[in-house]
């Protein structure tokens, strides 16, 4: 009888996770359709510029939300969310983003990219960092932050949540700071851009080594135009490929500092395994077969283009569920403190990113293709 119980338990639970997999993939479908309809919706409205500038993460993110209220009063959100995989969704979209990274494209501007990208990372990381323990943060929440708005937003602070062990609810309120700030940046930095009469090549820097998601980073270059666009990417890539390093040295930090008590045995290697995030790796070498496959495969490139498409359903699922997961108990037992500590460590990054920019692209020139 009680091997029978336990059997209906376990068919409930996967019937549920199927339906939480189940509600992710429409909401994702309904976001792709948003996405791709929205800017005609808009034609000829005072809302046509800004809908062609929102991309996916903010229609998934919204549409989340959306289902977490009607699913929170249906009682259902959760039962349903064994489904919401997160984790699993955004890793696979980060491993897939790596073969887009083609390491011949980062060389054409590595010496400026990779300098500002040393420099920028490492001021706003330590700063978020210090401010967060000046404030009392917790040190997994501390690692989320400065990751996050240091690197690349969403996809950094995944990195640091499994470096680092960092619980869910922490996860899913660093990601929600990353969207609010990311949204507003791809409009106002554009626009601050023309009014310090900054050049494209240092407005697409300015903003790559700035705003935190990736996506928004492409919306906002394509506002002040190409040659901005292709710098901003070219930043925001080299930033990007920064991830495995700083989940290195948060894995070390915590194995060795935070989580290691007087009485425990020294970590060893293997302890640095388990703590280390796998998919950094699988990262990296999408980018090393992604370059290989472009260069010497023919047709390279239009496959590339099926794994960025595929990256994007990915990662579409990934904020979906975000949305879905978000709760406001932890906005609220989280406090003011990790707000602060977020917009005080963007501003930093703001004006870091600018001084940056001005001096190491004032004379780049894109390559003539």
């Amino acid at each position: 009888m009680s091997i029978s119980l336990a059997n209906k338990r376990i068919e409930t639970k996967h019937t549920l996770a199927v339906g939480g997999v189940a509600v992710v993939f429409v909401l994702g479908a309904l976001t792709r359709l948003i996405e791709d309809r929205a800017p005609g919706w808009a034609d000829g409205t005072a809302l046509e510029r800004v809908a062609k500038s929102i991309e996916f993460p903010v229609y998934a993110i919204i549409l989340g939300l959306v289902g977490n209220f009607v699913l929170s009063k249906l009682d259902l959100r959760e039962r349903l969310a064994e489904g919401f995989r997160t984790e699993f969704f955004i890793k696979t979209g980060l491993v897939l983003l790596g073969a887009s990274i083609n390491l011949s494209v980062l060389a054409t501007a590595a010496g400026p990219a990779i300098i500002q990208a040393l420099l920028l990372i490492s001021a706003v990381f330590f700063f978020t960092w210090w401010l967060g323990g000046v404030l009392g943060l917790d040190e997994k929440l501390r690692a989320l932050l400065s990751a996050a708005v240091s690197i690349c937003g969403v996809s950094a602070a995944i990195a640091a949540a499994g470096a680092v062990q960092a619980k869910r609810e922490q996860l899913a309120y660093a990601a929600s700071l990353v969207i609010v700030f990311a949204l507003p940046s791809i409009f106002i930095l554009p626009w601050l851009a023309g009014v310090f009469g900054l050049s494209d090549v240092v407005a697409g820097a300015w903003i790559g080594g700035n705003i935190d998601t990736t996506a928004a980073v492409a919306a906002s270059g394509a506002i002040v135009g190409e040659d901005a666009l292709a710098i901003a990417t070219i930043v925001k890539t080299t930033q990007n490929a920064l991830i495995g390093f700083v989940a290195i040295a948060l894995t070390a930090y915590f194995a060795l500092r935070v989580d290691r008590t007087e009485n425990s045995p020294r970590p060893t290697v293997r302890d640095f395994w388990e703590r280390f995030p796998k998919f950094v790796l699988g990262f990296i070498a999408a980018s090393i077969v992604g370059t290989l496959w472009v260069k010497y495969a023919d047709g390279g490139k239009a496959d590339i283009t099926i794994i960025n498409d595929l990256r994007t359903w990915f990662l579409i699922f990934a904020f979906v569920s975000i949305g879905l997961q978000f709760s406001a108990r932890g906005l609220r037992d989280a406090g003011w403190r990790p707000l602060v500590v977020f917009g005080s460590a963007t501003v930093v990054n703001i004006v870091v990113a600018l001084g940056l920019a001005a001096v190491l692209f004032a004379n780049f020139e894109i390559p003539s293709s």
